[in-house]
C-alpha cells in the first residue's frame, strides 16, 4: 500500500478536489444561551443582548480563528466563559465551538442562485457533509473516527445519489469502546481489528479500503463499484485491486458477498463516476469491454488525445460529457479535441448525462450504432 496508507500522523491532502461549490437554502440560525456546556434555546433579553454584542468584540486566538475547536481547547488557550457565549459562536456539536462564518462563504453555502440540477444539489450536500465531520472532529475520542460514506467523502470519492436533504454523518468505534453517541451523527460499535488510521484535513479516518468495506452496508451494487474505481486509479494514487481484496479477506464480505461482485465489476483507469457509470451500461448490454483512458497518436507518435473508453480494433471512443452545457474557451478547446480525433478515423460519440440517465439504453444504442458501422458484430466480443 502507498504511504498515504501508512501514516498516522496528518498528512498532506492530495486528493482530487471534487467537493464544487454548490447551493443551499439560507439556513435561519438560532442563538444558543448555555451555561456550561449545555446548549439551550430561550428569549433574547436586553442584558443577554448587550452581554453577546459586548462579548463579541474581543477576538479569538489565531489558531482557534479559522476551525472549530473545543471549550477545553479554548479555556486552555485563556479564552473566558462568556467569551464562548458570544454570538459569533456557533456549536456544531456538544463541547465544540466555530466562529459563524458569513452566508455565501462555505463551499456548502455557494451556488444558492442555482439549485435546480441535481449534480449541483448533491456536491451542496457533499460539501455540507465534509463542513459537519470537520466540526466534530474536535470532539472525538481517540478511538472515534468519521466512518462508512462520510470518510469516503473526505477521500474525495462519489457519493450515491439520494433525494434526502442532507448526507448522513457517520461516526464509529471499534469494540471493546462504545458506540459514539452525538445529536447530528449515526454512531457506529465496528468489529475488533488493529487500528488502521489516517487524519486527513483535521478528521480522523479509516484506511480507505475500511471506509469501502463499512459503506457497502448500506450502499447499492453499482454505488461500491464506482467508488471502487475511484479509489484503484492511478491518478489518486490511494491504494490497488490487491488492497480490496485483502481488506475481504481480512475482514469478511457482507450482504451476501455484495463487496465480492463489486470486486468482479471494478475496473482500473476510470477517471470519474460517469465514466464508470457508461463503461458498466456497454459492457453489461452485451457490448464489447473497452480500453480505459488510451492514449491516441498520430502515425508520427504524436500526441493527440487521451481518450477516457476506446474501442482500438473499432477505432470508435465513446466519451461521458456530464456539463448541463459548456461555453467559452472550454468548449472551443473541446470541439477542436473532438476533431483531432476524428481526423486519425475514429468516431467519436460523444454522450451526455440525458444519454445515460434515466435510460442508459439510449447510450448504449448510440455506442452500438458506431461499432456495428465499424464491423463489430453483436454477440462477438
Amino acid at each position: 500500500m502507498s504511504g498515504l496508507m501508512s501514516a498516522v500522523s496528518p498528512i498532506t491532502r492530495a486528493i482530487p478536489d471534487t467537493h464544487s461549490p454548490c447551493p443551499d437554502r439560507h439556513r435561519a440560525r438560532t442563538l444558543h444561551h448555555f451555561r456550561g456546556d449545555r446548549p439551550s434555546t430561550g428569549t433574547i433579553t436586553p442584558a443577554l443582548r448587550w452581554n453577546v454584542a459586548m462579548t463579541a468584540k474581543r477576538p479569538l486566538p489565531p489558531a482557534l480563528q479559522n476551525r472549530p475547536f473545543s471549550v477545553r481547547e479554548a479555556r486552555d488557550a485563556g479564552v473566558s466563559r462568556s467569551r464562548l457565549r458570544a454570538g459569533d459562536l456557533e456549536i456544531p456539536t456538544r463541547g465544540a465551538r466555530r466562529l459563524i462564518l458569513p452566508t455565501g462563504t462555505r463551499a456548502s453555502d455557494a451556488g444558492l442562485e442555482d439549485p435546480s440540477s441535481h449534480a449541483v444539489r448533491l456536491s451542496r450536500m457533499r460539501a455540507d457533509l465534509i463542513d459537519r465531520a470537520t466540526s466534530f472532529a474536535p470532539m472525538l475520542t481517540d478511538d472515534q473516527f468519521v466512518s462508512h460514506s462520510s470518510g469516503l467523502a473526505l477521500m474525495g470519492a462519489p457519493l450515491p445519489f439520494t433525494h434526502d436533504r442532507e448526507y448522513i454523518l457517520h461516526i464509529s468505534a471499534r469494540r471493546p469502546s462504545a458506540q459514539p453517541q452525538r445529536r447530528g451523527a449515526v454512531g457506529h460499535r465496528l468489529q475488533q481489528r488493529d487500528a488502521d488510521r489516517l487524519i486527513l484535513d483535521g478528521v480522523p479516518i479509516e484506511t480507505p479500503a475500511r471506509l469501502w468495506r463499512q459503506a457497502a452496508t448500506t450502499w447499492k451494487l453499482d454505488d461500491l463499484i464506482v467508488a471502487g474505481d475511484f479509489l484503484v486509479c492511478p491518478k489518486n494514487g490511494l491504494l490497488s485491486i490487491d488492497d480490496l481484496w485483502r481488506e475481504i479477506e481480512e475482514a469478511g464480505d457482507v450482504r451476501r458477498g455484495i463487496l465480492t461482485r463489486a470486486m468482479e465489476e471494478i475496473r482500473v483507469g476510470s477517471e470519474s463516476s460517469g465514466e464508470t457509470e457508461l463503461r458498466l451500461a456497454l459492457v453489461r448490454a452485451g457490448l464489447p469491454e473497452p480500453d480505459l483512458n488510451w492514449t491516441l497518436l498520430d502515425e508520427r507518435g504524436g500526441f493527440v488525445a487521451r481518450l477516457d473508453i476506446a474501442y482500438r480494433r473499432y477505432r470508435v471512443a465513446p466519451e461521458y460529457d456530464g456539463r448541463g452545457h459548456a461555453t467559452g474557451a472550454q468548449f472551443r478547446k473541446d470541439a477542436d479535441r473532438w476533431d483531432a480525433i476524428r481526423a486519425q478515423n475514429w468516431d467519436h460519440v460523444r454522450i451526455l448525462s440525458h444519454h445515460l440517465r434515466p435510460n442508459p439504453q439510449v447510450a448504449v444504442d448510440k455506442v452500438a450504432r458506431a461499432l456495428i458501422a465499424a464491423g463489430w458484430i453483436p454477440g462477438q466480443g
